[in-house]
């Protein structure tokens, strides 16, 4: 398993919605994308809401989908976090 360091910031759909406006206007070359995590576990329950987190990974060397184990405020625990296309 690869283990990378990634920075996460809690993400709500108002900023969701303003920060793939930007992504869709920047235009690099960088390897570096934007990448949102959201929870596995949360759907399962019912409780309406979700848990998201949105990270920056390096696509040359994660080719993969990530995921990680975040804090998920709803259900209140450590849940895992998948990357969402």
């Amino acid at each position: 398993m690869l283990v990378t360091k990634v920075l996460s910031l809690p993400v709500c759909t108002v900023e969701l919605n303003l920060i793939s406006n930007l992504m869709a206007k920047k235009k690099s070359k960088s390897s570096r994308i934007l990448v949102i995590l959201e929870c596995t576990e949360h759907a399962k329950t019912g409780i309406p809401g979700c848990s998201r987190y949105m990270t920056r990974k390096n696509k040359r060397n994660t080719p993969d989908r990530i995921s990680l184990k975040k804090y998920n405020p709803i259900l209140r625990k450590y849940t895992l976090h998948k990357e969402k296309k």
